[in-house]
């Protein structure tokens, strides 16, 4: 604990203000005048607002928009209002096919991201298309790092949009409640960052306000470039938004008999009612409450093909985790982090337990970034019931773009058991856009059948980075990574415990100049060393070596040379039949990729890898095709290939990963969905099915089916697998009452 009391001194005394802001915070109308939402932005009130200059972000940064585009921002007391007119020389190549909400296919789109916390590193996104959907995603880490680590796809608030195309081009208006963002109010005046967008998609052209330089991957989602605006005399109303549900359904399952003869099936009938809460306790603090959470209409997770020794990563889609997730991230090295929430409510299995309720709270407090969650769960099976904590305090230091701060977890079963953890972190801006990040975690575990010590020495890890987070010109990234062997987060994720890991990349980016087909080139090596703590052997070495390219056409690819060296104490398998034996082993792989522009209906991205793989030869082909067929009827998928020849144990491993996603929707409020996967590791065919009548933001009819096929081919296995390994079929209806 001592640790924990000097660093919180440390961020009193670190004054707050020692780099300013170069950006200057520039007004925008506030308006008396009602406006009708139709995507016209042709009343009075937007008369006297002043439109933003844009310009082209890619494929020329700084031309002329090739397309007229008018862009403006105005408030009054209830809405922030965002508004665009496009248009069009050639109105019939408009593009807009998806009509589901919150996806993202080829279409043009209208988007407007909003830093609320004006914190450089968190920020909303709100786009429409030409159809008029809503898409709403949540940014993280000022969008750096790999893409799923910083983007959240499964948020949602509430807000709403109005569309109109005609034959000069196409018109919309966004409204956003002030009861949906969370803001600092400082003497009367609330500072944001805003970064408006226009995509014509057939051009592969993004027009943008401000002028953000493409120079970075992701530079257009970066909170910390955009331009930031000042609204005064502003409040949050705060209503309660209550939404209870009802839920019916059956289940089928199948389960083994006790003297292993056969199967026998156990159907049930489902009934279940909830209820969530939100309330805005402050401008900018939200408590979310929930009794009885339910998750039926998630989609199901992706499924994998596990080719290392290691457990696999899924990521959170459940939406009650989902606002302001990125405050609760603290990752120490590669996928492994402090807190996961997956954690809550599911089996390592990715069985479902009961969640009987619990409390959040995520925003601010004064300087303080502020995340408290607290849940409790059901006894499930021979898992006793277990309550799950978390709480997460950070604030900027430095610079505004830099920030220190805490995490405290605890998971605690009803029979005393416990595991405990904390963390210190921070992220600092030393100068230009050189970054260096730290993490440190020490967990507690008092778990039967574990005894593990709770010295730090033991059960401590600490990551840090150096980076320099530009894409122009030489690059680089340093990394550090050590864990004690009796590391444990029990609410978090990790893959290797009891090791040091040294990593470093060098890269060279040439950014072409206007009259090139190429956008940029880049050049690539990189490394990274695994010893084991004790007696300080190499574990894993891996050293890639790579070139990739990115096109005006908005097509783009990679290859790459990578060696590796795996030293293994044990064995682990692929599958039932395939083993990889201990021992020592040096292998090399070709690897490439290919992803054609969103220009078309039709997209493909490619992944091949050929080569050796530990004591075999083997090929990797991974697809993902996906096709606008109409705004009726979206297509996508992938499928992945794997097959390794043994040849010198005469055996070999072939895997096969199919899934198939169809999109039907209606119109902008009803939507079919269908999700169907085949693996053939685990011999399962899999339909997650999932139709939406979505009445009005918060009220929603869902129909859920869901069934896991064997596809078992061996009938002489006794006894024989069952056909259906579980069905559901479900029914849930969810209301909001706005208070």
């Amino acid at each position: 604990m001592k640790i924990l009391k000097a660093f919180g001194l440390l961020l009193l005394i670190i004054p707050q203000t020692a780099i300013s802001q170069s950006q200057e915070a520039i007004p925008i109308t506030r308006i008396t005048e009602p406006i009708t939402m139709d995507g016209m932005s042709n009343e009075f009130a937007w008369e006297n607002v002043e439109p933003f200059p844009m310009v082209i972000h890619e494929p020329i940064f700084g031309a002329e928009p090739t397309e007229r585009t008018v862009m403006m921002a105005a408030y009054d007391d209830e809405y922030i209002y965002f508004a665009m007119r496009a248009y069009d020389s050639n109105p019939e190549g408009i593009r807009g096919n998806v009509l589901i909400r919150d996806r993202f296919g080829s279409d043009d789109y209208f988007e407007v991201m909003i830093d609320t916390f004006n914190d450089n590193e968190n920020a909303m996104i709100f786009s429409t298309n030409p159809n008029g959907i809503r898409r709403d995603v949540a940014i993280s880490n000022d969008a750096t790092g790999s893409v799923g680590s910083w983007l959240n796809a499964d948020f949602n608030t509430f807000w709403d949009t109005a569309v109109t195309v005609n034959d000069e081009g196409w018109f919309a208006e966004m409204r956003i409640p002030f009861s949906s963002l969370r803001f600092q109010d400082e003497n009367g005046k609330v500072v944001m960052g805003i970064s408006l967008h226009r995509i014509i998609v057939r051009k592969t052209e993004r027009a943008i306000f401000p002028a953000i330089e493409p120079n970075t991957n992701f530079a257009y989602l970066k909170p910390s470039r955009m331009q930031k605006i000042v609204l005064e005399g502003v409040e949050s109303h705060r209503p309660i938004y209550i939404r209870p549900y009802a839920l019916g359904g059956i289940e089928r399952l199948s389960e083994p008999l006790g003297d292993g003869s056969g199967y026998t099936f156990n159907n049930n009938r489902m009934t279940e009612a909830g209820l969530d809460v939100k309330y805005g306790l402050t401008n900018n603090l939200t408590l979310d409450l929930t009794v009885n959470t339910d998750f039926a209409q998630v989609e199901a997770d992706d499924q994998q093909v596990n080719l290392s020794r290691f457990s696999l990563f899924f990521p959170e889609k459940r939406q009650f985790f989902q606002e302001r997730a990125g405050l609760f991230e603290f990752r120490t090295g590669g996928q492994s982090r402090l807190f996961h929430s997956r954690r809550i409510g599911l089996t390592n299995d990715g069985e479902m337990v009961r969640i009987l309720g619990g409390a959040r709270i995520v925003g601010k407090v004064g300087d303080w970034d502020v995340g408290f969650l607290n849940m409790q769960t059901d006894r499930q099976g021979n898992q006793a019931a277990e309550n799950f904590g978390a709480i997460r305090l950070r604030r900027q230091v430095l610079n505004p773009y830099s920030y220190a701060g805490l995490i405290g977890t605890s998971r605690i079963d009803v029979d005393g058991q416990y595991n405990l953890a904390y963390g210190v972190d921070g992220s600092f801006r030393l100068y230009g856009d050189d970054y260096l990040t730290f993490q440190w975690a020490h967990t507690f575990d008092e778990t039967e059948g574990f005894q593990r010590s709770s010295s730090p020495s033991e059960s401590g890890r600490f990551s840090a980075e150096f980076e320099r987070r530009l894409q122009d010109g030489f690059g680089y990234e340093t990394g550090f990574v050590w864990s004690g062997p009796d590391y444990n987060p029990g609410m978090g994720f990790i893959q290797r415990t009891d090791f040091t890991q040294i990593s470093q990349e060098f890269s060279y980016t040439h950014r072409h100049d206007d009259e090139s087909r190429f956008i940029s080139n880049s050049v690539l090596l990189e490394g990274e060393l695994f010893y084991r703590n004790v007696g300080w052997e190499i574990e894993t070495v891996q050293v890639e070596s790579g070139w990739n390219y990115f096109l005006k056409s908005g097509n783009q690819g990679s290859l790459s040379l990578r060696m590796t060296q795996e030293n293994l104490l044990t064995s682990f398998n692929l599958d039932q039949e395939t083993v990889i034996s201990a021992g020592d082993y040096t292998f090399y792989q070709l690897r490439g990729s290919y992803s054609m522009s969103r220009a078309g209906l039709f997209r493909m991205s490619a992944n091949a890898e050929i080569g050796e793989f530990y004591d075999g030869d083997g090929v990797t082909i991974s697809l993902q095709p996906s096709w606008n067929v109409s705004p009726h009827l979206e297509l996508g998928g992938s499928y992945n290939f794997v097959y390794v020849d043994f040849a010198d144990r005469d055996q070999q491993f072939t895997s096969h990963l199919a899934r198939l996603r169809l999109g039907i929707p209606f119109n902008t409020q009803v939507s079919t969905n269908l999700f169907l996967q085949y693996n053939s590791v685990s011999d399962s065919f899999s339909t997650n099915a999932r139709f939406r009548y979505n009445f009005s933001e918060g009220n929603d009819l869902w129909v859920v089916y869901n069934e896991d096929l064997n596809t078992n081919t061996r009938p002489y296995m006794l006894p024989e697998m069952p056909r259906s390994r579980f069905r559901t079929f479900m029914v849930k209806y969810t209301h909001t009452f706005i208070l």
